[in-house]
């Protein structure tokens, strides 16, 4: 176990989640993140002198770097696996099938798809679609083949706008995965995948026909917001992926810290 323990803290560790924060980007349609101090040091003082401070947050389970749960999305009224969803849902309860709570521990190997890099190393620009041709150069270009069992995440430089709110929403049009891109995906059998933009997919999207491939007809859970810039400037395609969502019953997403571990020269 020392071994392993040993072997692990060895690995540079690279965080691939954004900071929350006040005004930080988030979709129109859900909620933003609040965060406030409820108690001030000084406001109640024990007798040698010691105080303490507390505060709350509120937030949208869709804000932030975050994980979608497979109940998300449901496609002519059911969910993956062929559920009906009427009788599956309720205001206080949440969803009853495929919650956030239920995803396991995603401990795995990740691939980086760094379609900015393959396409000239700038952002992407607003249009672009992320479909399976390029999904197959991203793959060329990192040097590492996807397999069952991995999550693949895509990076469209986007991450660099997150300090910009207006920038990185940016009207609900940015690039993203095509259907034909996630149908790529599919078939390889990753066990998730994500993105550095809002949305997954490529907006606008009147059908979000990526989300409704992935999470009801594959079950493949979708990962967005995250922070790929580090990873990618250490050119690091393959490594160690952990994450997991908190265990928010009946929920449709959840925030989630990612990591990625790779062997890789010093910080």
């Amino acid at each position: 176990m020392c071994d392993l323990i040993g072997r692990l803290s060895a690995l540079r560790r690279f965080d691939l989640g954004q900071s929350w924060r006040c005004g930080m980007p988030h979709y129109p349609s859900h909620p933003p993140y609040l965060h406030s101090l409820t108690k001030l040091h000084g406001d109640s003082v024990r007798p040698n002198g010691a105080s303490s401070s507390s505060d709350s947050i509120a937030l949208g389970t869709h804000t932030g770097t975050h994980i979608d749960a497979l109940c998300h999305y449901s496609l002519n009224g059911r969910l993956h696996g062929g559920d009906a969803v009427a009788g599956l849902q309720d205001w206080t309860a949440g969803m009853a099938r495929h919650g956030a709570g239920t995803l396991p521990l995603l401990l795995c190997r990740g691939v980086l798809l760094d379609a900015a890099r393959v396409l000239g190393g700038a952002p992407l620009g607003v249009d672009t679609g992320i479909g399976a041709e390029l999904l197959d150069e991203c793959e060329q270009a990192a040097g590492v083949k996807l397999e069952r069992g991995d999550v693949a995440l895509i990076r469209t430089g986007w991450g660099r706008y997150w300090d910009d709110a207006r920038r990185y929403v940016n009207g609900l049009r940015m690039p993203g995965v095509t259907l034909d891109g996630a149908r790529w995906l599919s078939s390889r059998g990753v066990v998730a995948t994500g993105s550095d933009t809002l949305s997954f997919e490529r907006l606008p999207s009147p059908e979000m026909d990526v989300h409704v491939h992935l999470l009801v007809e594959a079950g493949i859970p979708i990962l967005e917001c995250l922070a790929l810039e580090e990873l990618a400037a250490a050119h690091v395609s393959e490594f160690i992926f952990a994450a997991a969502p908190l265990k928010l019953e009946g929920a449709t997403a959840s925030p989630v810290r990612p990591y990625a571990l790779a062997e890789t020269g010093p910080e």
